[in-house]
C-alpha cells in the first residue's frame, strides 16, 4: 500500500514536468520566439557585465572633446562617438542596463499591486470586484505615457520616480488580466476542494489558483517589459526620464537629433537598439503564448 501511495503521489509531478517540456518544446519550434530569446540573453548578459567591458567613469561619462563626433571606425570608435567625444558603443552598452532595470523594475511593481487586486477582484467578487475595476477603468481612460509623464512632473525627473510612475501607469492592465484568469479557475474542483476543508483565501488564491494562471501572466508580463522600455525611452527623449550624463537610449537619441543631419548614427543606432529590443520582446511573448495556451496541446 505505502509503494502504491508513494506512486500516485509522483503521478502529478510527472505531469508537471511532461507539460513544461511540451511548452518548452513548443517554444524552440517557434523561430521567432528563439531568435527573440537569443537576442534578449546576449543583451542582458551585456548589461550585468558592462562595467567589465567598458569602464563607467572614464569611457561612459568623461567627455573628450577632441574626440567628438568622429564617425564608426573598425580601427577607432567602433560605433563612433558623440558630441561630447564619448563613445557611443560604451554609452549604448551602459544604456542597455539602464533601460532593463527600469523596465523590468515598473512591471515587477505592477505585477505586485495589480495581480493582487486583479486576484481579489476576481475571487471576492461582488463589491470589492466593482470597486476595483471601476477603478482601473478610470486609470485605463487616461494614455499611459500622458499619465507616467503626470506623475514624473509632480514627483520630479529621476530613476526612482520613473520607475514609479511606469509601474503604476501598467496596474491596471495586470489587474485585468489576473482578474479575468482568476475568474476562469475559481469554480474550479479543486479550489472548492481547498475551501471545503477550511484553506484560508489567501492560501487557495496563492497555491491553487495563480499556479494555475501564471501562462497568461507570464506572457503579458514579458509584452509589458516591451512597452515599459518604450516608454523608458520616451520620457527620456522629452527630459523627464533618466537625467544625463547617465546614459539611456531615449536620452542618446534625444541628443543625437541634434546633429541627425550630418552625423544621423548618433540617432539611428540608438533608434535601433530600441527597435530590436521591444521585437525581440514582442517575438518572445508571442512565442509564449502558443507554447503555454492549452488548446494547442
Amino acid at each position: 500500500m505505502m509503494k502504491h501511495l508513494f506512486r500516485r503521489r509522483a503521478e502529478p509531478e510527472e505531469g508537471s514536468m511532461s507539460l513544461l517540456q511540451e511548452s518548452w518544446m513548443r517554444l524552440l519550434s517557434n523561430k521567432g520566439a528563439v531568435a527573440g530569446m537569443v537576442f534578449l540573453t546576449i543583451l542582458v548578459l551585456t548589461a550585468i557585465c558592462a562595467d567589465l567591458i567598458y569602464d563607467y567613469e572614464t569611457e561612459v561619462i568623461m567627455q573628450d572633446i577632441p574626440s567628438r563626433l568622429q564617425p564608426p571606425s573598425l580601427k577607432g570608435h567602433l560605433l563612433g562617438t558623440d558630441e561630447y567625444g564619448r563613445d557611443l558603443l560604451a554609452r549604448l552598452v551602459h544604456g542597455s542596463r539602464m533601460s532593463l532595470v527600469v523596465s523590468f523594475s515598473s512591471v515587477v511593481l505592477a505585477l505586485a499591486v495589480g495581480g493582487t487586486l486583479g486576484a481579489m477582484a476576481g475571487y471576492f467578487g461582488g463589491v470589492i470586484d466593482n470597486i476595483i475595476m471601476r477603478l482601473t477603468d478610470v486609470l485605463l481612460a487616461i494614455p499611459m505615457t500622458l499619465f507616467a509623464i503626470v506623475i514624473v512632473a509632480a514627483l520630479g525627473a529621476n530613476t526612482t520616480n520613473l520607475t514609479l510612475a511606469l509601474g503604476a501607469s501598467s496596474i491596471p492592465i495586470f489587474a485585468r488580466v489576473v482578474r479575468a484568469s482568476v475568474l476562469t479557475v475559481r469554480q474550479a474542483e479543486y479550489v472548492e476542494a481547498a475551501r471545503s476543508i477550511g484553506a484560508k483565501h489567501g492560501t487557495v488564491i496563492l497555491r491553487h489558483i495563480l499556479p494555475n494562471c501564471i501562462g497568461p501572466i507570464i506572457v503579458q508580463f514579458t509584452l509589458r517589459i516591451a512597452q515599459a522600455i518604450y516608454n523608458t525611452a520616451a520620457l527620456s527623449f522629452l527630459g523627464m526620464g533618466v537625467q544625463p550624463p547617465a546614459p539611456e537610449w531615449g536620452g542618446l537619441l534625444a541628443s543625437g537629433r541634434t546633429y541627425i543631419r550630418d552625423y544621423s548614427y548618433l540617432s539611428i543606432i540608438p533608434g535601433l537598439a530600441i527597435m530590436s529590443t521591444i521585437l525581440a520582446l514582442n517575438l518572445l511573448g508571442d512565442g509564449l503564448r502558443d507554447a503555454l495556451d492549452p488548446r494547442l496541446k
